[in-house]
């Protein structure tokens, strides 16, 4: 509909009543706070304002701990809620009481240390089961491991490979000394568990051979006892762990039944963190508070009924053309155009003072949406799913957005099927025939079809593209007269208008003076003119053919991208007739019975699902091209700044709405 006319609001208020005036206006939802400039860049205020201290940085965390007790209880015992289920809506009044955030708190705490508990117990169960499995090739040796020596004889542990042979370790050994010899302790497939025993005095020789026959040593110092002692002893200890970890699960467990009061809760702390993001943004004195912002035009009288319960003095004003830049930005729409501020967040916002595109866009994005997916059944699918996720959900902003932006796209691809004959393809003619062989039915009537008249679809979707175009060069050409630049509007886009038509009339042989013509040539002067006014000597030379190249080229490419309505409604059918095909495929070669219908249903539906899932994000994708990038370089000023009140936001639950 329109960009709503903002009114930058000061306001001077006594310092005692802040709270309760920011709890009224968060429940309004119509106030944006701006920093205020420094007060040292004007000498008179120099010293005496002064920033608040606030408890953003409290809230955030506590709201953090809140969240992440929910996500441990979320993960320890999974939530059943029914699907496309819609938040769960309480009163302004209880999201600004503070009474239940202490406790909640507390038990959120509790939640995190079970947690955390049970995330140690888990490395310690690792490491005593990685230490029992260490271990257990040494079952055999009866030593005690934190003392590997006797008063005269010391012993290494050790591995060699296992094809290396005990016997050969034996014989190495003797090459360096006779006061060692080798046991082995175990083996397995790969590898042979050794004992070195050896005088004491001979380590230094021991220890050489051992380094030449790739002994590998293994060092259990840290342990007390044999290693059958040290295996009971980690078992004896995962039980116990087993056991304190039980105890932690209890207490998440325990605490589960108060996952909707985090919630709560953490919603009640985001409406603290909000008021306080607010009050960073306030100025004081001892006494008084100063605040600065934006409010929506058509809100006044909202404000005006909050503000007068209040000791403050405030006023609202127009912005200066000079201010536009920094003023935020809100469009207004109706229940047609809401659905398309989906599209316009997620290019960027039009800058304060210029045009919505909302209502000039809402009828090409509908209409080439619908041409593109153009399929009766999948229309149908859409506006049953904007429907129930309408009544289930009770979406708002964003989510209200998709939601009615995906009706209006049922819609349209449900009318534009129909003009087609497409209901999932070519399924009924299929059916049909495949009942009734000898069947003459030539299937849904339409009105024109992209297989069938592919090139017919290729000129409509051209002539598209210009009428879009143009309806974004007319955009240009009112504000650029609205903006006192009439010379420019009738340079730029009424010499294309002229060169257009003069075009057209060429082809038509009409209007011809001579076998010239005429239309067409004054097109082309208006065109170089205007390209050229603003140059200097050669500079109108260089102009003139920029301006020829780039109207050539630049006018050629954008029409040229309206083809791909054409080619996306073309691959959505044939892909749908494939699928009908393979699905049918079975009863064509063994006849109507439960398998073939089975094998049927199974192909229809996943194939469908397939197509319609590729061709709703294609669609969509390819549709906001052809909007932001030929529609909007035709006229889009970008760069809004979002408006962005104080009020409730919340993850879990929502407010009431007034």
């Amino acid at each position: 509909m329109a960009i709503l006319k903002m009114k930058h609001l000061r306001l001077m208020l006594m310092k005692d009543q802040k709270d309760e005036l920011l709890r009224k206006l968060i429940r309004l939802g119509c106030v944006q706070f701006n920093e205020i400039k420094d007060s040292e860049e004007d000498p008179e205020y120099a010293g005496l304002l002064s920033g608040l201290t606030t408890s953003l940085s409290s809230c955030r965390n506590r709201q953090a701990t809140l969240n992440s007790a929910i996500a441990v209880i979320d993960r320890y015992v999974p939530e059943k809620s029914p699907l496309l289920a819609a938040k769960i809506e309480v009163s302004a009044d209880i999201l600004l009481d503070d009474s239940g955030i202490e406790s909640a708190l507390n038990r959120a705490e509790q939640v995190i240390a079970a947690d955390d508990r049970a995330k140690r117990i888990s490395s310690e169960e690792s490491r005593q089961r990685n230490l029992i499995e260490a271990l257990t090739p040494w079952l055999p040796l009866d030593l005690r491991l934190e003392k590997p020596w006797t008063e005269r004889a010391q012993w290494i542990l050790g591995t060699i490979q296992g094809k290396a042979g005990i016997d050969s370790l034996n014989d190495a050994l003797l090459e360096y000394t006779d006061e060692a010899e080798a046991f082995e302790i175990n083996a397995d497939k790969s590898r042979r568990y050794v004992a070195v025993v050896f005088s004491k005095d001979q380590l230094a020789a021991v220890q050489e051979c051992l380094r030449a026959t790739g002994f590998n040593t293994v060092s259990f110092s840290e342990l007390k006892g044999t290693p059958k002692d040290c295996i009971n002893l980690a078992k004896a200890e995962l039980n116990s762990l087993d056991k304190e970890k039980e105890e932690c699960f209890d207490v998440i467990e325990q605490n589960a039944e108060f996952r909707k009061e985090f919630k709560l809760a953490s919603d009640k702390m985001d409406a603290r963190a909000t008021i306080a993001e607010a009050e960073e943004k306030l100025l004081s004195t001892e006494n008084v508070l100063i605040m600065e912002g934006w409010v929506p035009e058509e809100s006044e009288k909202k404000l005006d009924a909050v503000l007068s319960g209040f000791d403050c003095a405030w006023e609202t004003e127009a912005p200066e053309k000079a201010e536009y830049p920094d003023v935020p930005v809100k469009l207004k729409n109706n229940f047609l155009t809401n659905g398309l501020n989906m599209v316009t967040n997620m290019y960027s916002l039009p800058q304060y003072g210029t045009v919505d595109p909302n209502p000039l866009m809402a009828p090409f994005f509908i209409l080439f949406y619908g041409l593109m997916m153009a399929d009766m059944g999948y229309g149908i699918i859409m506006i049953l799913a904007a429907i129930v996720a309408k009544a289930k959900m009770k979406p708002r902003d964003n989510a209200l957005s998709f939601t009615q932006l995906l009706f209006w796209g049922g819609i349209a691809t449900f009318a534009m099927g129909a003009l087609t004959g497409a209901f999932f393809s070519d399924i009924p003619y299929q059916i049909v025939h495949l009942l009734n062989p000898e069947s003459t039915w030539k299937g849904l009537p339409y009105l024109f079809s992209p297989i069938s008249n592919s090139e017919t679809v290729l000129y409509g979707s051209l002539v598209l593209g210009l009428l879009h175009l143009n309806a974004g060069m007319i955009v240009s050409f009112v504000m650029k007269k609205r903006a006192g630049n009439l010379a420019d509007a009738i340079w730029e886009e009424g010499s294309l208008w002229v060169l257009l038509v003069g075009g057209v009339l060429a082809v038509l042989k009409i209007g011809n003076v001579a076998g010239i013509p005429v239309v067409l040539i004054i097109g082309v002067i208006m065109l170089l003119f205007g390209a050229g006014r603003h140059a200097k000597g050669f500079g109108k030379v260089t102009a003139a053919f920029g301006c020829i190249y780039n109207t050539a080229t630049g006018w050629f490419g954008d029409v040229l991208s309206y083809s791909r309505i054409m080619a996306l409604m073309l691959a959505g059918g044939v892909v749908g007739q494939v699928f009908n095909n393979v699905a049918l495929m079975p009863a064509k070669n063994s006849g109507i019975n439960v398998l073939t219908v089975i094998a049927f249903i199974l192909i229809f539906v996943l194939g469908h699902l397939m197509n319609f899932g590729l061709n709703l994000l294609g669609c969509y994708v390819h549709d906001l091209r052809l909007q932001c990038l030929e529609f909007f370089g035709k006229f889009y000023q970008d760069g809004g700044k979002p408006f962005t009140p104080l009020k409730f936001g919340g993850k879990f639950v929502r407010a009431k709405e007034n």
